[in-house]
């Protein structure tokens, strides 16, 4: 990393796996401000809301306000963490625009995850030990916070497991090093995850379906903390996948288009599962958050006809419908040139992303090369010359 002062920064969250011996206090710190967030969505529902009187939107200072001098009722945050917890609470009222927002359950079926947010300044670092709010907390690989000079507004965060992470945010220099290639076009699947217009591909991994059976045996028989670590462990390996895959991008191309392909639609239809496990939105975000510390340009393009729409010629000679997902690859009747269907359409993302915006952002873009159909009428997929073709 440069360690010039002129250049730009960016976020980065470090995470600390916090050790075991401190999980009950965490626990109890959580119960609290469970309380805290709970008594801050019912004062903000009354005030929203009120018998008499003209309604008002509590903002995160008048909670405070509010909420001066509750630190004697809970031994286990103080008062910076409350400050937090209010704030989070009107941030995200204010994003949902709702008045009330729901409840934080700290026990039952539907309990929350636990969350103990907290200052910089709460968060006291001593060698391999921290101090928050009178408690000392280890974790695991402690030799990383030499390299963090200074971090932001943290938090402890519990996943599905019951496991305690410590989230530190702290500004990091931007790389700003150019990348040995221009640019490159993803697209995203799921006979491969992703594509790129160089001929790159990532394979679609089984990572839950591999697990699902376990999984399934360990729902029947009750062994829910079981079933939460084999869904870790999934998770853990598509991420891993992704994380290479990613890096890889980041490191070589300097401009990374990627298609809009939607996991939230194609998740209600019969390939939810291999939608989900394919992981296009963590792919995204990924490249979004690597690019911005590398320095790099990550913009997400409609993909629209990039399937169907030969890269050479620009016609809409490709397989269209459900029955052309078959159909790997094909050749165009308007120029004669063979493409594979997902290089093919990474190149027209590539082509996409390369167009200049429109001027005042309500024009449709153009195209270098606008699509046009071959026939009049347009031709079924599956196709016998079609078919010979792939």
């Amino acid at each position: 990393m440069p360690t010039d002062a002129a250049a730009p920064l960016t976020l980065r969250t470090h995470r600390f796996k916090v050790r075991r011996e401190a999980y009950a206090w965490l626990e109890a710190a959580a119960v609290e401000v469970n309380q805290v967030w709970n008594w801050a969505n019912a004062t903000s529902q009354k005030a929203a809301r009120p018998f008499v009187g003209a309604p008002r939107w509590l903002t995160g200072f008048d909670l405070n306000n509010l909420s001066a001098g509750a630190t004697e009722h809970f031994p286990h945050i103080g008062a910076d963490t409350i400050q937090r917890v209010n704030g989070e609470f009107a941030t995200r009222r204010r994003q949902f625009k709702k008045v009330k927002l729901r409840f934080r359950a700290s026990r039952g079926a539907r309990r929350a995850l636990g969350w103990v947010p907290f200052k910089a300044a709460s968060l006291r670092h001593n060698g391999r030990y921290l101090r928050f709010c009178g408690k000392t907390i280890r974790v695991f690989e402690a030799e990383r916070f030499g390299a963090l000079e200074r971090w932001k507004d943290g938090c402890f965060a519990q996943d599905a497991v019951g496991d305690w992470w410590l989230c530190l945010p702290a500004a990091v220099a931007v790389d700003c090093a150019p990348a040995p290639r221009e640019a490159v076009g993803v697209d995203l699947g799921l006979k491969d995850v992703a594509v790129t217009s160089a001929g790159a591909r990532l394979e679609a991994g089984r990572h839950y379906r591999d697990l699902e059976t376990k999984i399934a045996q360990a729902q029947r028989r009750g062994h829910t903390r079981r079933a939460r670590r084999l869904h870790r462990r999934a998770a853990r390996q598509r991420a891993d996948r992704l994380h290479k895959f990613s890096r890889a991008l980041v490191n070589e191309y300097q401009n990374i288009y990627v298609g809009d392909v939607s996991s939230v639609q194609l998740a209600g239809t019969r390939m939810a599962k291999a939608v989900l496990d394919s992981g296009w939105g963590l792919l995204r975000a990924q490249l979004q958050y690597k690019g911005q510390q590398a320095g790099r340009r990550v913009q997400i393009v409609n993909e629209t006809y990039t399937s169907r729409a030969c890269s050479a010629c620009g016609a809409l000679s490709g397989p269209a419908g459900v029955n052309g997902l078959r159909v790997r690859s094909w050749r165009c009747r308007e120029c004669g040139v063979t493409h594979d269907r997902d290089v093919n359409a990474a190149k027209n993302i590539l082509t996409a992303g390369r167009l200049l915006p429109s001027v005042s952002g309500n024009e449709p873009k153009r195209s270098s090369k606008p699509p046009r159909r071959a026939s009049p009428r347009p031709r079924k997929a599956g196709t016998a010359s079609m078919n010979a073709a792939a």
